[in-house]
């Protein structure tokens, strides 16, 4: 992805008084010429001059608007804060040129050789970033859509000035920005949704794996991309030992208090618990040959992870990305399918491996163009990147058998619920558009103690049997954002069998199509945040609205229909009723590898 330069075009802003530069052209133009004829010219001119002054002033401010709805049309549109830049291609400039905005934004913008088409939603004000919708093969229509998109909003752009006040020209303008983010902010919804839905495609039917004779290779990479990296734990970061987090295979210190296969599990250690999971795969194969699908276990989390609070450059936090994209160049099975049939499973957000040029937070590893052929599991993706998949963070419940689980439902679904409403979380004072505030002021102001607030800031959430507890005795679990749109503590309350209330779909809705149902109604409640932010609900208030029989239907789905896979079951498990969320997760993939080649031929 390129820079882009900055450049301010010289333009007349609408309204300019343009008569002074037409007399010079004028000018120049005649003193080549005779006397004579420089006069009868000069009146010409004048004289046409007039009545096209004339003119100009006679067309009203929406043809203005017209012509610069016609740029918009085939422009790309940027909304950066509260400003929309509007930035016309074209094909003898290297890069975009930017005429709403005067000058070119600080943000870098995809260019069409990259595979790429852009799009800015500022959706509730929570993701700034520009954000890319990869074309890949599977979905060869999709520029043609953008396309098709862009002519609609331009028509109905046009049909707002028809009813927009003319004696308001700066109403109108602020009119076609509303009109046009909301359209931005639709279409990148929409981008989203067939996205996951191309996802779905990919989900198998089968419990058990099928190799159908040929299965999984895991790469055997140098150890400085992933057991090296653990033994850095003690020194991961300033405040806490990381080594008791990778006993277990990563699994952590057992708790017993909550019962058998509960352990004190980090939530950033899903690396090392997948990889343990895929050497022990029935589908895993030691020929690459016979491979249909290749696992690099590369722990990108961690690696992030080590350098996150010590003052490096970005230079040292790219190097070990770099070194592994070198690494796998070398290998023939890399080169034959661009990457398509690799897959890898990283334990941090994915914006974390998608650094911009002005932030010195996390790697560019996930931006590399290298990276954008293969499958990235995460447990949170970025939303408009197609080959981005969510699956669970990991959670403290890693069941051996299918008694293991069976046993926790019966646990989970059998008490009565003491309490209507939990949330286990912190403030968030240095981000103004976060609700948790309200939602912390409503709970405490709830009578009868009907809302508990389980304050994290205070270090009570390091206890994470005092939060499932918590969880265990909660009707409705609320789950706003926090630092991102996920939440490991959406699936801490999904496996007590409290029902999730989420507040923007990016939290869940669009993050995992392959583990929760697309009925999102049947497992959780959804309150729009922005009524939230507005006071026009107040959330407990509504969450007593909801029966008892409701509340019920939707935890025994919870607990008898995702429960199980949701969760990560420890390596050596012989579930044999039930997929766990590895097992999903790995069945899907093959079935995509399959249903890739059976395209291909």
């Amino acid at each position: 992805m390129q820079s882009l330069p900055t450049r301010k075009p010289e333009a007349n802003k609408p309204g300019t008084n343009i008569a002074p530069s037409y007399q010079k052209m004028a000018v120049s133009v005649s003193k080549k010429k005779s006397k004579q004829s420089k006069e009868g010219e000069e009146k010409d001119i004048c004289f046409c001059y007039s009545i096209f002054i004339n003119f100009l002033y006679r067309i009203p401010t929406a043809i203005f608007l017209l012509i610069l709805i016609y740029l918009w049309s085939s422009s790309t549109t940027i909304i950066s804060g509260k400003i929309v830049h509007v930035c016309v291609s074209s094909r003898k400039l290297n890069n975009l040129y930017c005429l709403s905005a005067g000058t070119q934004p600080n943000i870098d913008i995809p260019v069409p050789i990259m595979n790429y088409s852009a799009i800015s939603p500022s959706i509730n004000g929570n993701i700034r970033e520009i954000v890319k919708v990869i074309r890949d093969d599977s979905i060869p229509n999709l520029q043609n859509k953008v396309d098709e998109d862009r002519k609609e909003e331009a028509a109905n752009a046009v049909e707002v000035l028809h009813i927009a006040d003319q004696n308001n020209p700066n109403l109108s303008i602020r009119g076609v920005e509303k009109f046009r983010e909301e359209e931005e902010v639709a279409y990148a919804k929409k981008a989203v949704e067939e996205q996951l839905q191309l996802h779905r495609s990919w989900k198998s039917s089968k419990i058990q794996p099928v190799c159908d004779g040929r299965g999984i290779y895991v790469y055997d990479l140098p150890s400085k991309f992933n057991k090296d990296l653990v033994g850095q734990c003690h020194d991961m970061v300033p405040w806490a030992d990381f080594c008791e987090y990778f006993n277990n295979e990563a699994l952590g210190q057992p708790m017993p208090k909550l019962g058998k296969g509960w352990y004190q599990t980090h939530q950033y250690s899903l690396e090392p618990i997948f990889h343990t999971r895929v050497l022990n795969h029935p589908c895993r194969v030691y020929n690459e040959n016979e491979a249909k699908l290749f696992y690099v276990p590369f722990y990108g989390g961690l690696d992030i992870l080590r350098w996150h609070f010590k003052n490096v450059s970005n230079d040292v936090k790219d190097t070990l990305s770099l070194e592994l994209i070198k690494w796998l160049e070398k290998q023939e099975h890399w080169a034959r399918n661009a990457g398509k049939d690799h897959v890898f499973v990283l334990g941090k957000i994915s914006w974390d491996f998608r650094r911009n040029d002005i932030s010195q937070w996390g790697t560019r590893f996930l931006e590399l163009d290298q990276m954008q052929n293969p499958i990235k599991l995460l447990i949170e993706r970025q939303p408009w990147h197609v080959n981005d998949i969510g699956i669970p963070h990991p959670t403290f419940f890693h069941p051996h058998s299918d008694d293991d689980i069976i046993s926790w439902q019966l646990k989970i679904i059998r008490p009565r619920r003491r309490t209507l409403v939990s949330f286990a979380g912190a403030a968030r004072p240095d981000q103004p558009d976060n609700i948790r505030s309200i939602l912390i002021n409503q709970c405490n102001s709830a009578e009868n103690g009907i809302c508990r607030f389980f304050n994290c800031s205070s270090g009570g959430c390091d206890q994470p049997e005092s939060v499932i507890e918590l969880f265990m005795e909660s009707e409705f679990c609320l789950q706003p954002q926090g630092d991102s749109p996920t939440r490991k503590s959406v699936f801490d309350s999904l496996v007590s069998g409290c029902i999730p209330v989420f507040f923007t779909p990016f939290t869940a809705y669009y993050q995992y199509p392959w583990h929760l149902s697309t009925d999102h109604g049947k497992y959780s409640i959804f309150i729009d945040q922005e009524e939230v932010k507005q006071r026009k609900v107040n959330v407990v208030e509504k969450l007593m609205k909801i029966s008892p029989r409701e509340r019920e239907d939707m935890r025994s789905f919870i607990i008898y229909e995702l429960l199980p896979g949701l969760v990560y079951a420890d390596s050596n498990s012989q579930l044999e009723k039930f997929q766990d969320a590895f097992s999903i997760a790995m069945n899907n993939l093959l079935e995509r590898v399959t249903k890739m080649e059976s395209n291909v031929q």
